[in-house]
């Protein structure tokens, strides 16, 4: 059973669910989103993107990000996914990340994109 991101109740008063890729969604949205040492007993779990985007914008930086944020990816969902590509852009106060991968269970190719205003 895949519990929805957010928590939230369904129509028949139970835990919401989501099919399983939906669930992947939710766990990359999750990890893009959270700081390193956000959960207790997973200290590792996160990437620090919230924490990159109040730094200067440089070619640099936004080579470094997609670098930590690949590197993250890979380690914490590198079992369920296959990491094609990962785009980060800043633009008007809104940060945008696309993330392309493969669904290792059914081998499908599957794109999200997720926004969060800074």
């Amino acid at each position: 059973m895949n519990i929805a991101f957010p928590f939230q109740i369904d129509g028949h008063g139970r835990t919401a669910t989501t099919p399983d890729d939906g669930h992947i969604r939710d766990m990359i949205e999750q990890l893009l989103f959270t700081n390193p040492g956000e959960r207790v007993n997973r200290p590792s779990f996160g990437s620090g993107l919230l924490q990159m985007v109040f730094e200067p914008s440089s070619t640099e930086l936004a080579a470094a990000l997609q670098f930590t944020l690949q590197a993250s990816l890979q380690q914490l969902l590198g079992s369920l996914i296959q990491l094609q590509t990962v785009q980060v852009a800043a633009n008007d106060g809104v940060l945008q990340v696309t993330v392309q991968y493969i669904v290792r269970g059914d081998q499908q190719t599957q794109s999200a994109k997720f926004s969060q205003e800074i």
